[in-house]
């Protein structure tokens, strides 16, 4: 857990050796909270990856609290993630207020240091050795690795003997549905600028598995008509450049030929719109069917 941009996308995709949850350079990249799998020859290591922890402003926002506030249930280890290479701010302690609610070890990880000289380490991590006795505190880099095998080993240390939870071959437990969707909005966020990347949504429309192909229909929404001449761009080679990046990234996770099909609607104020926001979340989707 930690604020928005500190890094948790990046250190789970690095530990489980492929992406399971995609990364921008924007803030509140993550909506929903995401399992990565990390499996060795002794151990399985569940991740849970989780929005970004900040006041919420929106129904939007408020579920991605609410998905913050599931991950706690259940887990043995909590670790706050920090970037070392930024000040302390309002942000950190709303974050360290949060995660105190946590009954078990919580690791204080420093993100970043591959951007930070090593003398400016120890008082930072005094700051928050004052404001909270951690159980244990790694500088680490979620892009390098830098310091993620130690890290890893304590996590093993502190965790209770189990049967696996998931195959070995697993990496993530998300559908492959929300995996595609969530693909095409990494890059829709990466091809976009300003308020566009955060009022964009994507909602998978069919998704037809057929003998050597996937036929995937999706729907990109966005809240205003100048987002989506944004999204769609001059003679449509934002949109092109989107599709084309994503299916090469689909293609390669699913390990077979996709064939895309994108368009872009205005929905004004989604993120105040609780039924579409609820669509977003694949686990309540899941919870619907069940209850069906």
């Amino acid at each position: 857990m930690g604020r928005p941009n500190a890094g948790k996308s990046t250190l789970v995709n690095t530990l489980v050796g492929r992406k399971v949850a995609i990364v921008s350079p924007r803030p509140q990249t993550t909506r929903n909270r995401i399992q990565g799998i990390l499996n060795r020859d002794d151990a399985q290591i569940v991740l849970i990856d989780t929005p970004g922890i900040h006041q919420p402003h929106n129904v939007l926002s408020r579920q991605m609290m609410d998905e913050a506030q599931h991950a706690l249930e259940g887990v043995d280890v909590l670790s706050l993630i920090v970037d070392a290479s930024a000040e302390f701010g309002a942000g950190d302690q709303f974050s360290l207020e949060w995660v105190r609610r946590f009954h078990g070890p919580i690791f204080l990880l420093l993100n970043k240091v591959d951007r930070v000289r090593k003398q400016f380490l120890l008082p930072v991590i005094e700051r928050y050795a004052g404001l909270y006795d951690f159980a244990e505190v790694f500088p680490i880099s979620a892009l390098t690795g830098e310091g993620c095998p130690a890290l890893v080993d304590a996590w093993l240390a502190r965790l209770p003997e189990s049967p696996p939870y998931f195959p070995p071959d697993q990496f993530t437990d998300q559908p492959e549905r929300f995996l595609a969707a969530e693909l095409i909005r990494e890059k829709a966020i990466l091809a976009t600028r300003e308020e566009v990347p955060h009022a964009i949504a994507v909602l998978v429309d069919s998704f037809e598995e057929k003998k050597e192909l996937v036929k995937i229909r999706a729907t990109l929404y966005v809240e205003r008509e100048g987002q989506k001449g944004i999204l769609i761009g001059k003679g449509g080679e934002t949109m092109k450049k989107i599709g084309t990046q994503a299916r090469k990234d689909i293609e390669s996770i699913l390990g077979a030929h996709i064939f895309l099909e994108l368009f872009v609607k205005v929905q004004p104020n989604w993120r105040q719109n609780s039924v579409l926001v609820r669509q977003l979340d694949w686990h309540r989707q899941l919870e619907q069917l069940a209850g069906e």
